[in-house]
Parts: structure tokens; sequence; C-alpha cells
């Protein structure tokens, strides 16, 4: 049931078929029913990409686990050979298949296919998505990877980056030219447009970038003990984490840290009479553990907002996220149930949320905005634009991202204010959306002198979409009309408050001397 609702990640076999689909030459032969074969609709519809997954199903039906399952698994990897022709394949089975285990790697080795048959052995019931692409990629590397001569030049492999993930495909251009920037040229990018053949030239780097240890520790972790291959532990995305990148990357090159900081423009923003009105805002920050870790530091130290929460749905980085969380003085949250998250949210009431795309849609319901930093997203967090969120450039995007959303608020608050002007009632609309904006000369309410309806200034529908149950306390109109008043992100939070003050003293009625009363009793 939950899975037909919302879910952080997918089963692991989704984040191996991130990493097929993220190389060239390689081809992925999934043992699965009708209806595991949804890799189609992952790639190509949410990410846009213009090639289909490479990825070959069994798609066995019910009637056939009566039969030979074994047999339909072979002819699949014969056909997906002889019509694919790559470099090397790998094999496994999705959660449901896993269930009748027909052994796809023993079944492939048997074959004696002319190229190398990767078994992968993901453990559907334990793990997830995350897991099963960071274990592909692990074994990809440990069955191709061998060590050779290094590069005359200082180059760097960077690890991590997959299909589907955010904002990847920028993130590896704002990298590339901080190397380069210092003289660091790129060995193989992996899995992100690598091919098997480029998996065996990894040794001839001088370091590895680890971009998203959600996918690609493990691989460093092995290469730094097999091939000599020290990695980065500093993700790049803040400008305190790119100058911290450079200093590390310096370190382990010997080459002298060098970053221009020309294109950054965040500073002239952070030293303005404007950014007083984004200090001391506070945000709850939720998503995989890498861009939580990295949104919590620019949230306190780069914007000036106060943390109140913070927590990651991935378990494998839980351990560092309650770390983190201790270090900010709250307590993490470490769930994969947005219903867990919602509740959260709800209690810390913030004025700002930095999540995935459930955070966006609970945000919806709550009234409070939401700029998304994290995986899973939809198909608007995958722009055409040049939209990284590493770097410098990187810096940019995030600040817009993350000020848009208050700015706009403080937009909304002013036009509440302006509420009672006859251009800004509610039975006018909005003014750009012509459809529902009535002419001046129609003799609309937006007309100079239009009367405004008298049903306007109706109350607002209670912010939990739930009618009012009998018993419990009623708000008059003039307390409706004062709380309109209060900005809309914390308006919830005022209501809230108020109607327990309200029913914990026995009023029926909320009135707006009940309001003030509120306000003095928690502001205490």
């Amino acid at each position: 049931m939950k899975l037909s609702v919302w879910t952080y990640e997918g089963p692991p076999h989704v984040g191996a078929m991130r990493v097929a689909t993220a190389m060239t030459g390689l081809h992925y032969v999934l043992h699965a029913p009708q209806g595991d074969t949804y890799a189609d609709l992952l790639f190509t519809m949410i990410e846009r990409r213009n090639h289909r997954p490479p990825v070959t199903y069994t798609t066995f039906q019910a009637r056939d686990l009566g039969s030979d399952t074994a047999n339909l698994f072979k002819t699949a990897c014969q056909d997906a050979y002889d019509r694919f022709k790559p470099q090397a394949m790998i094999v496994g089975a999705s959660c449901t298949a896993e269930l009748i285990q027909d052994d796809p790697g023993g079944m492939a080795e048997t074959m004696g296919l002319p190229v190398p048959v990767i078994a992968l052995e993901l453990p559907s019931y334990q793990r997830k998505e995350n897991f099963g692409a960071d274990e592909t990629f692990f074994q990809i590397v440990r069955a191709l990877a061998r060590p050779v001569e290094k590069t005359e030049r200082i180059t760097a492999n960077l690890i991590g980056p997959t299909a589907l993930g955010f904002r990847h495909r920028d993130d590896i251009t704002e990298v590339t030219a901080l190397l380069e920037e210092m003289g660091i040229s790129v060995n193989v990018c992996a899995p992100y447009g690598a091919s098997p053949e480029d998996i065996t030239r990894l040794g001839a780097a001088h370091l590895n970038v680890l971009m998203y240890p959600e996918t690609g520790e493990a691989a460093c972790r092995w290469m730094e003990r097999e091939l000599g291959l020290p990695f980065t532990k500093t993700v790049p995305i803040g400008v305190g984490a790119t100058r911290d990148f450079i200093r590390e990357v310096s370190e382990l090159s010997g080459l002298p840290a060098k970053l221009d900081e020309a294109r950054l423009r965040l500073p002239w923003y952070s030293a303005s009479v404007d950014s007083t009105y984004l200090t001391g805002k506070r945000v709850f920050v939720f998503g995989d553990g890498t861009h939580v870790a990295a949104a919590a530091r620019i949230a306190r130290d780069e914007m000036g907002f106060e943390v109140v929460g913070l927590g990651c749905y991935n378990r494998e980085m839980a351990r560092p996220i309650r770390a983190l969380a201790k270090e900010y003085g709250v307590e993490a949250l470490i769930s994969d149930d947005y219903l867990d998250v919602e509740a959260r949210i709800e209690e810390l009431a913030p004025e700002m949320i930095l999540g995935t795309q459930m955070e966006r849609h609970i945000g919806k319901r709550l009234g409070i905005p939401c700029a998304v930093i994290s995986a899973p997203v939809h198909v608007q967090d995958f722009p055409a634009r040049y939209s990284p969120q590493m770097g410098l450039e990187g810096a940019n995007v995030i600040f817009d991202t993350w000020v848009h959303p208050l700015v706009m608020g403080l937009e909304e608050h002013l036009l509440h204010m302006f509420r009672e002007d006859f251009e800004f009632h509610d039975a006018a609309g909005a003014s750009h959306h012509g459809g529902a904006h009535v002419p001046r000369e129609a003799g609309g309410p937006s007309a100079p002198h239009a009367e405004i309806p008298q049903d306007f200034d109706a109350p607002p529908e209670d912010i939990s979409g739930q009618k009012k149950a009998p018993g419990e306390v009623i708000w008059l109109a003039d307390a409706e009309r004062e709380l309109k008043k209060i900005p809309f992100f914390v308006r919830g939070k005022a209501r809230r408050n108020t109607e327990l003050f309200a029913s914990e003293r026995g009023m029926q009625e909320i009135g707006i001397d009940t309001l003030y009363e509120a306000k003095a009793h928690y502001a205490r």
C-alpha cells in the first residue's frame, strides 16, 4: 500500500537501473514479471532522456511459474547480447522475481557469453534504491578496474553521478571546471557517461572526487584500497563547502588551491539591507543525507536561517545525520515514511521547508513554502537550462531557489495587507490570470468604483481542510479578519495556538481579544 502512495526510494534494482542507464556499452538483463518494467517511465518521462534505458526484461507471467522460468531468463540474455552487442552485461532479479530463486548470475555464467557478465545480489527486502546503485557500481568497478600506469598529468575521476540523479548532469560540468582551474583534468566520470572500457582506466587517475556518497562510496573505498586512489570527503555544495573542497583537492594532488569567485553573486546580497528579511527564518531540512548535510550548513552559515529540524530517509546515512543534528541542537528524523516527516513539520511549524518532492506536497497542504534540495524529484527538477547544485554557480542557483519562495511569500503578505483595496480583494482574482480577472470596462470588481462583494471576506477554510466538528471553538468574523493580517507562512501556527489557548480555557468562541491574549501567552 505504501508503494502505491509515496516512497522516497524504490527497490534496489531501480538503483541498478540508474547505473546502467547512466553508462554506455553496458546492458542490464533483469529477471522480472510484467509490472516491474517501468524503466522507460522513470528515465524517458521524468528525466526526459532521449534514449531508452538499456534494460531487457524476462517479463514472465503467472502462467510461467509452473514451467521453466530459467529458460526464459537465458533466452532474454542471449537475445539482449545478439541485439545490442554490449561491452559488458549486468544481470539480476527484481524484488518479485527474487522470490522464485532462479539465480540469474549462475545461469548467465553457464551461457559462455563473450563479454564480462556481472551478477548482482541485491537484497530487495532489506535494502533500497541508493544501496542498489552503490552496490551495482561497486560490483562493476571490482570486476573491471585494474592497476594501470598513471597519467602523466595529474587527473581525477568523478565518482557517483547516475541517471535520475538530482542535477547530476550539471554538477559534473561545474566540478570539472573547478578542477581544470587548478590544472587537473578529468580521467573518467563514472557511472555517468562511462563505458565498461572506461572503467578499466579508473586506476590511471591520481585521485577520486566522490561527488555523491550514496551512490559511489563503496567503489571509492575499494579503489583506495586496491588501486591506491585517495578520494575527497567534502561535497562541494555551497560556498564554504566549495572552498573546503578546493583545499582538500590541493592537499591530495599537491597542486596550489585556485578558486575564481568572480561568478559568485551571493556575498553582495548577504551584505545588503534586504538580507535582514531572511535572517532567523526557521527552516526544516529533509532529503538524502548528502544534500541535507550540505543544505543545513548553507542555511545556517551562509543564509542566516535557523535550522529547527533535519533528517534523512536513507538509513545508510543515519549515523552522520544524527551527529550533525546534535551539532545543530535538534533531533534527527531518520525515516522513510512521509507521514512521519509531515507530522514533524506540522509540530515544528517552520517558515520554510528544504526537502524532496514529497516535502513540496506536504508544504502545499500546510501552507509552508518549500524549495527542493534532493531526490526524489519530479520532471520540473530536470530543467533544460544549466542549473547545478555544486560549485560557485551551484551556490548562485541554491540562493535563488531558496530565497524566491520567501520573497514571493512577502509579496503575498503585502497583497493580503491591502486586501480591502478594490484591486486586491479576493473576488478580483489574480491580475496575471486573465481568465479569472474581470476587466474594468466590464464593471467587474476591479473597476474604479466597483462595489466589493459582501462575501469576499468569508473565513478561509481551516488549514487542515477539515470541517469544524461539533464542540470545537468557533472563530468570530472580527478575529478571522485579524488573523488574515498575519503572514500566510505562520498563519497556520497562529490559528492552532489560538484554538489550543481557547479550548484549554473552555472558550466556545474566538474573538479578537482572545487572539491577542493567545499571542501574549505564547510570546512569554
